[in-house]
């Protein structure tokens, strides 16, 4: 195959690899934006029970 196809071999094999790698990434920073936007909201509506003593948003919620 020479220099030129082992080139071209060992690309395929690293673009293989690497989309995969790429597509998990993604998928694991998207779940992770996620899970932060749920902590954060979470965040907010127990701030505004702490500082306003009305218990009443919870039991609502729950």
């Amino acid at each position: 195959a020479g220099p030129v196809g082992e080139a071209l071999i060992m690309t395929a094999i690293g673009l293989a690899v690497a989309v995969p790698a790429v597509l998990g990434y993604n998928f694991l920073v998207r779940r992770n934006k996620s899970a932060m936007e749920e902590v954060r909201a979470f965040a907010a509506d127990l701030h505004s029970v702490v500082l306003s003593g009305n218990m009443s948003k919870v039991a609502k919620k729950a």
